[in-house]
């Protein structure tokens, strides 16, 4: 598993469990259904789960939840009786979902007491920003397999033969019906060797030289350049926070994965 995808599963599964689910069955009542108690905590934590998503704490949602509680109870003896948690696969997920809630709890934990600072922030936007540059490039391209390949596309364009046309010999299945147009994008869009080629064109300009990349050789034609305009700081603020949120968690996980003795 690549180091987004450890993120987003560690994530996904905090959510899936939900940290508000996992509370201590101390500190009163709730109810009694057959004799066994709902602890108010179980409630407690539901209820502040709910408000969390934007839910008003009305009689009616805590109506709601106890009812909610008062199911799952009966359904939890029911399935009891049949001694289904006495199941080694019941158990084996019953464990997982304790561990979900743990990790939850844990990297929340984590999360609180290393908030990511305003200038943390900050240059976070200001090396996106770099990345991205200030201006955006409408492209065609052709690829081909060989530089003699590209080559021969150039010499033909040389000639006067028309972009167009040249681009139905590229092996790009996505652009090569359309003379090669690539659409808008910025810098950071392109793998390097194609962008600092491309950064260099003036409109209306091709590579005279081949470009090689993983994917093979390109020719590559700017049709029109325009000024790329950054969303404001505040308006990315959010996700910003985010990315480096989920940063911070992933390089904690790698941490611990490294630290940990396994025999």
């Amino acid at each position: 598993m690549n180091r987004k995808s450890l993120v987003a599963a560690l994530i996904a599964l905090s959510a899936a469990f939900g940290l508000t689910a996992f509370a201590a069955d101390a500190g009163g009542v709730l109810a009694t259904v057959n004799g066994k108690t709902i602890p108010q905590a179980r409630f407690d934590a539901l209820l502040a789960g709910q408000v969390a998503q934007g839910k008003a704490d009305t009689p009616e949602l805590r109506n709601a939840i106890k009812e909610e509680l008062i199911r799952r109870e009966v359904l939890v003896q029911q399935a009891e009786k049949k001694g289904l948690d006495k199941k080694p696969e019941i158990q084996g997920q019953m464990m997982m979902a304790r561990q979900g809630v743990l990790i939850g709890a844990y990297l929340n934990d984590y999360v609180k007491t290393h908030p990511v600072t305003d200038d943390m922030l900050k240059k976070e936007y200001e090396s996106i920003r770099s990345a991205l540059g200030d201006k955006e490039y409408k492209v065609r391209h052709i690829l081909v397999d060989t530089e003699d390949q590209a080559k021969a596309i150039i010499a033909g364009l040389k000639k006067g033969d028309k972009f167009e046309d040249l681009a139905k010999q590229s092996k790009d299945e996505g652009s090569k019906d359309r003379g090669g147009d690539l659409g808008w994008a910025n810098k950071a869009s392109y793998v390097k060797p194609f962008s600092d080629a491309m950064i260099k064109l003036e409109k209306g300009k091709y590579t005279e030289t081949p470009v090689k990349t993983d994917d093979g050789w390109h020719v590559i034609m700017v049709d029109e350049v325009r000024d790329l305009k950054a969303p404001p700081f505040d308006e990315v603020k959010g996700q910003l926070t985010k990315r480096l949120e989920q940063e911070m968690v992933e390089k904690q996980v790698l941490e611990l994965r490294k630290q940990a003795k396994v025999d």
